[in-house]
């Protein structure tokens, strides 16, 4: 072993034996939270069994020993096994103190001692049945915890893998200007974002958002992850890759499961934009030279609803500064602390301001608004252009935004 690795083991053991320590000194159960006060139930039993012990030696016509119950009942839920059961011994030692200043009565020997033998093994198994009881729940909630600790592992798992099917790296196409984002309400989601180069001058977007939330949209998600990017490597028109995608997505999922889906291609060179809009949110469309702003509508179902998918196919042209945005509903429902969704107007004017900011620039700025998600994943997704050089930048968080900036030398 290294010198350097020895301090530190010395420290965990130091740590050990400190811990092992304050365990033999507390009072308390192990499960039981302390604070400075947790001799307080040691002492309030100890008063209690000694007010009892006095009450009996007062109250000749009748035994009140096992009104001890009480006080031991409340020893064993709260206090470690060995004190619970020296409080047995207690309620004996305060009992025959307190019978020394008794006036003689005539009690035959056997019975009072068949009266204390009775007497403390009732005590005992009360204290026993109750001990018992609060080790079995002990044990379900140290159960139910580490059950708890396994889940929140698998799903951290899920989510990493689930990031494997988000972009990683750049597209290499000389023009465009890229920024993804994706912040997922839960450790899974079911957002997904993508681009896919289809030559040195096109890429391929693909924003989609799965119906319903947790394990069972982001098991949808990756199929449909899966199912793009194996459409995505043949030479197939974006009608036939929609079209295959909802046969295989109707195949594989419920009644009740869907996939809203916006996939656009970008080129650069002849600066066109060709899209299909399933159910998806609205793109946003801002155009630099005169300001307006449209919106890139749906033009067909959600995919997985219908084995008969009837989509179109539209087409834009794109000039230097536009700015394009994909995002899921994630982003217009989140709400601010006054409890307001951010909505579509807000977003356009977002866009507006910023469209002569970079891709990762306009990103962060909307997702930095304080926004609190209300339980959905929020996904993004802009584009835009300008007449100097562009950088081009991609980022992988938590939920798909892209911003695609058109760049012209021309």
């Amino acid at each position: 072993m290294s010198d350097l690795a020895q301090p530190a083991v010395r420290e965990s053991r130091l740590a050990e034996l400190r811990s092992e320590r304050v365990s033999a000194l507390s009072f308390l159960r192990k499960h039981v939270p302390s604070n400075r006060l947790a001799w307080q139930p040691l002492v309030l039993a100890l008063g209690a069994i000694a007010a009892v012990a006095y009450a009996d030696h007062l109250v000749v016509s009748l035994s009140l020993v096992y009104l001890n119950t009480l006080p031991l009942t409340i020893g064993a839920i709260f206090l470690r096994k060995e004190i619970s059961y020296g409080l047995i011994v207690a309620c004996i030692l305060f009992h025959y103190f307190f019978h020394c200043f008794d006036s003689p009565r005539n009690i035959d020997l056997g019975l009072r001692i068949f009266h204390d033998l009775s007497a403390l093994l009732c005590l005992t198994f009360v204290v026993y049945v109750i001990q018992r009881y609060i080790e079995r729940q002990d044990a379900l909630v140290k159960t139910v915890q580490q059950q708890r600790d396994d889940l929140l592992k698998e799903v951290e798992l899920a989510a990493q893998v689930q990031r494997l099917f988000l972009p990683s790296g750049k597209p290499a196409i000389a023009g465009l200007e890229i920024a993804g984002m994706m912040h997922p309400a839960r450790g899974v989601a079911g957002d997904y974002y993508d681009y896919f180069p289809i030559d040195v001058h096109t890429t391929q977007i693909v924003i989609a958002d799965v119906a319903g939330k947790g394990i069972p949209a982001a098991l949808l998600m990756s199929a449909t992850a899966a199912a793009l990017r194996f459409e995505a490597n043949h030479d197939r028109s974006m009608l036939q890759q929609v079209e295959r995608l909802n046969t295989g997505i109707l195949s594989v999922s419920e009644a009740d499961r869907f996939v809203t889906l916006l996939v656009a291609e970008v080129d650069a060179q002849k600066q066109k934009l060709r899209y299909i809009n399933c159910g998806h949110n609205s793109a946003l469309l801002f155009r630099a030279k005169t300001g307006a702003l449209s919106l890139m509508n749906s033009s067909c179902p959600p995919i997985g609803l219908s084995p008969d998918e009837k989509c179109e196919l539209t087409s834009e042209d794109l000039m230097t500064g536009d700015v394009l945005v994909f995002y899921t509903d994630g982003v217009t429902e989140a709400e601010n602390p006054l409890g307001e969704e951010f909505g579509m107007e807000r977003l356009s004017a977002m866009v507006r301001r910023g469209s002569s900011l970079s891709a990762e620039d306009l990103m962060l700025s909307i997702s930095g608004r304080g926004l609190r998600p209300q339980g959905r994943t929020r996904t993004r997704v802009m584009f835009s252009g300008t007449d100097t050089k562009c950088t081009q930048s991609c980022r992988n968080c938590d939920s798909p935004i892209r911003y695609f900036r058109n760049c012209s030398s021309s």
